[in-house]
């Protein structure tokens, strides 16, 4: 038997190929190692604190399934109710799939550097930049990770079709932007932006492909059913979005949005800038759609005033353009240079991972110096302690009342981590479900037979003294660690009272409305 080893080619000048690099270690897997690796850091830690109030909206709504709801389109419910299906009221649990939604953007981002022209190192460094805002996005189950899924799956999607030049893609960015408006409507504005690339770029020649009008159809397809809920809900969500957008105003909270760029980025801003000057230089001309598209949204939030959080996910693309172009770049040194900037780009790269794990992540202790900072940072942490506290103030004052009083009793939360505390803590201690005036709560109405004696929390005494019948101070919220939070702070008094002054139907028509 010849034991000599297989030669590629006798012919001269041929070179023996080189054996393909095993499927466990190919470019592909080592996205998804990457990826992975955020899943299992948010499954160690996810359920370190608790509950945020924002997440226990969620899971309310999860457990009234609907297509659509005043604060947000259907998808996030939807996907906490699998949430809840397969692992009960578990905190971790609750936030798997938003925790897999940012991992696979970090995957895709990795893959639009590859599409881009971007070899292994390219696409690990576009994968590793999108890592911080899949950290921080992921950490929490909301709209925020099925939004950044579907802006950069869209986007990858529009590589696809930069690059191979089949019309075939424009159906996956219908389907990309059908599924965006069903998770977060602020991806209407990357929906104008891909317009502006079509018409500012050769891409024009695509109006005439039925492939695009295809995918525009599907698109509609695929948001018209949250359409229709809003068509029988006469547009509630806008009247939402006019009082968030209204009371951002006037708390400042869109004063900074470009300096804050600054913030979303961190040490990666040069990346994503080398990424934008790519999309607009010679080499990267057939990219140029990407570079149109961002910088319209970028004006597009800017002018409406959009959160500064809102421009996280078109990052994405930028960063896999910026690696490419740093590939590039590394191409004309010598190599002894090209080996110091890798350095200094991953040394950048792993320090940005450290800030964001040690300041978006539940890791510092509660109350040391650095949980001080943190929450100087952000707000967050803070908010996910005392829930279970403050149900346990209320079984202890539903224990107070007379036998009369709990025959026909009624329990009112304010706002809806309140109302969503209720319903979730509630049942271990016998509680009636919560009702509340606040987004999707007012649906759900007050309950048959009325409530004649209602245990109130987080309304003022002067809009008990306008509504309800006589009421007493009962009890205060509080938490364990002695956090102060909104409930400590802003509306730490519960009150027993009586029924509306005019009749619940009277007084719930008019108890709408919106936070």
């Amino acid at each position: 038997m010849d034991t000599h080893p297989p030669v590629a080619s006798a012919q001269p000048g041929r070179q023996m190929s080189a054996p393909p690099p095993s499927i466990w270690l190919n470019d592909t897997a080592l996205l998804i190692y990457i990826a992975l690796a955020t899943v299992i850091l948010h499954l160690i830690i996810g359920g370190r604190y608790g509950w945020h109030r924002d997440e226990l909206a969620t899971l309310e709504d999860s457990r009234h399934l609907a297509w659509g709801y005043p604060a947000y389109p259907p998808v996030t419910p939807f996907f906490g109710r699998l949430s809840l299906l397969l692992f009960g009221n578990s905190v971790r649990g609750f936030r798997f799939f938003a925790n897999i939604a940012q991992a696979v953007a970090v995957v895709l981002t990795g893959l639009m550097a590859r599409d881009m022209g971007g070899r292994r190192g390219a696409q690990l460094i576009a994968a590793v930049a999108a890592v911080p805002f899949c950290l921080g996005g992921g950490y929490e189950m909301m709209y925020v990770a099925f939004d950044c899924i579907a802006w950069v799956s869209t986007a990858y999607f529009v590589v696809r079709l930069l690059r191979s030049q089949d019309p075939r893609w424009w159906v996956a960015i219908g389907a990309g932007l059908g599924f965006g408006m069903e998770s977060k409507w602020t991806i209407g504005f990357f929906a104008l932006s891909i317009v502006a690339g079509v018409l500012f770029t050769d891409a024009r020649r695509y109006l005439k492909s039925k492939w695009l009008w295809i995918g525009v159809a599907l698109s509609i397809l695929i948001w018209l059913p949250n359409i229709l809920w809003q068509v029988q809900h006469n547009f509630i969500s806008l009247d939402f979005l006019k009082h968030i957008h209204t009371r951002d105003i006037r708390e400042g909270r869109m004063t900074y949005f470009l300096p804050q760029q600054l913030e979303l980025t961190g040490l990666r801003f040069p990346l994503a800038m080398a990424g934008l000057y790519y999309c607009f230089s010679h080499n990267g001309k057939r990219f140029r759609m990407i570079g149109i598209m961002f910088v319209v949204t970028l004006l597009l939030f800017t002018v409406a005033r959009g959160r500064w959080y809102y421009m996280g996910p078109a990052y994405a693309m930028l960063y896999a353009a910026g690696a490419v172009w740093g590939e590039g770049w590394l191409a004309t040194m010598t190599r002894a240079k090209a080996m110091r900037v890798r350095r200094a780009v991953w040394v950048t790269l792993i320090v940005e991972l450290v800030l964001t794990v040690t300041l978006w992540l539940p890791l510092a202790p509660v109350n040391s110096r650095w949980w001080a900072v943190v929450n100087d940072v952000q707000g967050d942490f803070r908010e996910q302690f005392g829930w279970r506290e403050l149900v346990q103030e209320v079984a202890k004052i539903r224990d107070s009342l007379t036998p009369e009083e709990r025959a026909h009793l009624g329990i009112l939360g304010a706002n809806y981590g309140e109302a969503g505390a209720i319903n979730l803590y509630g049942p271990e201690y016998g509680l009636p479900r919560a009702i509340s005036g606040v987004n999707s709560f007012w649906y759900r109405g007050y309950g048959d037979p009325p409530p004649q004696t209602v245990i109130v929390i987080g309304l003022s005494r002067k809009s008990l003294d306008k509504h309800f019948g006589p009421c007493r101070l009962a009890g205060h919220t509080w938490n364990q660690y002695g956090i102060k939070n909104e409930e400590t702070k802003d509306h730490p008094d519960i009150w027993v009272c009586g029924p509306p002054k005019l009749g619940w139907p009277e007084f719930w028509k008019d108890f709408q409305y919106f936070g």
